[in-house]
């Protein structure tokens, strides 16, 4: 009788067995055809689903579905890097073509025998002009292959920023005189920051730049000395700027107003908030009061130097 029993159970828990191999096998073709279909379809927010309760099976869902969401965004980033890498290749032939086609009608005009020398020492300052800008393009890209090169380093040591500033809007004097913008720079404290010299530089020019294309009548600048950074704050007046757009201000691929830019690229700030970061600092944009105002984050350096300290100074004077 107790055989009779035993064998009973054991071919109960058989059947049992057998009908959850049954079960898990209609889950696991289920399961497959879900995958398939998920892979079949690029834009698709569905995901594998069991319908057993399978701790093991359970588990092994969840990290397929791991891996579907971290393809799904790879697969995002991996479309935007490539309308973006279109967008710039389109932005760079209009950047390069431009002037290049301006420069092939001075040429034209400047071959000319007829033309009074006075007219041609006119065309050859346009011309040298647009050469200087070419050039200008061309260092950006370099600068910018560079930034993403693993071979590039910056060396960091204690910068003066306030003598970059100063020797920078000295040397775009001129320019802002011919544009009648007023310029001020108040509080630039004599502390210095821990930075790569260079870029110190390169980021301060690529924002007095910036406000230079796009300021309406004045640029400020500031430097605030804080416990451990120091920021560089300027801030220009501007009526071309739409401030719902500051989340893309620092993209690589974004212009303010091309109509107002002189033909410039859309890498200036990018490169400002590149060389921050690299340099453990960052870079953050902002309205205030209907100006566009720039802050970078400099780490402080640990002495003052011997720059001199400017306060209140207006370079038109």
């Amino acid at each position: 009788m107790g055989g009779w029993l035993v064998a009973l159970l054991l071919a109960v828990l058989l059947l049992l067995a057998c009908g959850w191999l049954l079960i898990v096998h209609a889950d696991m073709r289920k399961m497959t055809r879900q995958l398939d279909g998920i892979i079949g379809t690029d834009m698709t927010n569905e995901r594998v689903r069991t319908t057993t309760h399978s701790r093991p099976l359970s588990r092994f869902v969840e990290a397929v579905n791991r891996l579907i969401e971290d393809t799904k965004q790879k697969q995002q980033q991996s479309r935007k890097a490539e309308l973006d890498l279109k967008r710039e290749i389109t932005n760079i032939s209009h950047d390069l073509r431009t002037p290049l086609t301006s420069l092939k009608g001075f040429s034209d005009l400047l071959a000319s025998a007829s033309m009074p020398a006075e007219e041609k020492a006119e065309y050859l300052a346009v011309v040298q002009k647009k050469i200087d800008h070419l050039i200008g393009t061309v260092d950006l890209f370099f600068e910018l292959s560079q930034l993403d090169s693993l071979d590039h380093e910056l060396v960091l040591e204690e910068v003066a920023l306030d003598q970059l500033i100063i020797d920078a809007m000295l040397t775009l004097h001129n320019t802002f005189e011919e544009k009648g913008f007023e310029v001020r720079m108040g509080g630039l404290t004599a502390v210095p920051a821990l930075a790569d010299r260079k870029a110190a530089g390169r980021i301060v020019a690529n924002i007095i730049q910036n406000a230079l294309a796009y300021s309406k009548s004045y640029i400020a600048i500031d430097l605030i000395e804080d416990a451990e950074t120091i920021r560089l704050r300027a801030a220009n007046d501007t009526d071309t700027f739409d401030a719902a757009e500051l989340d893309r201000i620092f993209d690589r691929t974004y212009r303010m107003d091309p109509s107002r830019s002189g033909g410039q690229l859309g890498l200036g700030l990018h490169i400002v908030r590149q060389l921050a970061e690299k340099q453990g600092g960052r870079a953050a944009a902002g309205m205030e009061d209907g100006d566009f105002v720039i802050e970078v984050t400099f780490r402080r350096g640990s002495r003052t130097t011997n720059s001199a300290s400017v306060h209140q100074t207006n370079v038109n004077d």
